[in-house]
């Protein structure tokens, strides 16, 4: 069986770019099936695009070619890859700290460049775009891997892992009745806030499902959210409209408000300047 391509964006579906990514893969093999992942991703946001890789990547079988396009350096001299995962993957992405999550906490086997004076559409008037990568080289590649016309070998010269560009990754800071983490991301559809902290080292610390824990938010040293919250395995076990912590679906401690939005109704964010910490 040939592999899935499954593409995550920036673009959105406001005007043809993800059609017209598509449309190359249809030219390259129509047996390809694509299935999307996303196309909301935050506009020029590479860090999202890791984290969303991270998470949705392993729940696809072995062997899916993911293509993650958030490139605000198109055109420019960073790397266009193709990355082998350690347990059989392939992500086709601009090698921009997109690769970070993964890197880290799956693994990285081997990496190569795309060679763009092979794999590179030709023949439809684009050989002189330099601003669409999405569709010249990424989705093209990925085409062409998928159907067997190249193997990995076929994408380019092959890079050290090490030479990966990657964001730097904050560690939780854990000790007995206290943690301290930052929110990396959002659930932007509900306003959930999903911190960095492992569930099992949340649990090591002394915590406990149905405990009330105190949790303070940072943010830029200035104190935004301060409160008594229970902690509990999902959000049927708080009142409608009260804040809550609860394990997130890649077993991180995360908070919400049930039936509500966290991030609204106090006005809250993610990064590396939002940070949290939940004491006994």
């Amino acid at each position: 069986m040939k592999p899935i391509l499954v593409f995550q964006t920036d673009f959105t579906y406001a005007e043809g770019a993800v059609s017209s990514m598509y449309g190359v893969v249809k030219c390259v093999d129509r047996e390809l099936e694509i299935m999307d992942g996303t196309h909301e991703l935050p506009q020029y946001d590479t860090w999202s695009a890791s984290y969303r890789l991270y998470q949705s990547l392993q729940f696809w079988p072995e062997g899916t070619i993911y293509v993650s396009v958030v490139d605000p350096g198109v055109g420019t001299s960073r790397r266009a890859c193709v990355a082998k995962t350690v347990d059989g993957y392939y992500i086709v992405t601009p090698d921009n700290g997109a690769l970070t999550h993964v890197k880290n906490f799956i693994g990285i086997e081997a990496v190569r460049e795309i060679d763009e004076s092979v794999n590179r559409l030709r023949g439809k008037g684009t050989e002189g775009v330099a601003i669409f990568h999405g569709r010249d080289l990424f989705g093209y590649t990925a085409a062409r891997l998928a159907s067997g016309i190249i193997d990995f070998e076929g994408v380019g010269p092959e890079y050290p892992v090490d030479e990966i560009v990657c964001h730097p990754l904050l560690e939780p800071s854990i000790e007995p009745g206290c943690v301290k983490g930052i929110f990396e991301i959002n659930d932007p559809n509900f306003g959930n806030l999903w911190t960095n902290i492992p569930l099992k080292d949340f649990f090591e610390a002394g915590f406990a499902y149905g405990d009330y824990i105190n949790a303070e938010i940072m943010h830029e040293g200035e104190t935004v959210f301060k409160e008594k919250v229970l902690f509990h395995q999902s959000f049927g076990f708080a009142q409608k409209g009260d804040p809550m912590i609860y394990n997130n679906e890649l077993m991180k401690v995360a908070m919400a408000v049930s039936q509500g939005s966290f991030c609204q109704k106090y006005n809250l964010d993610f990064g590396p300047d939002w940070t949290v910490t939940f004491t006994k």
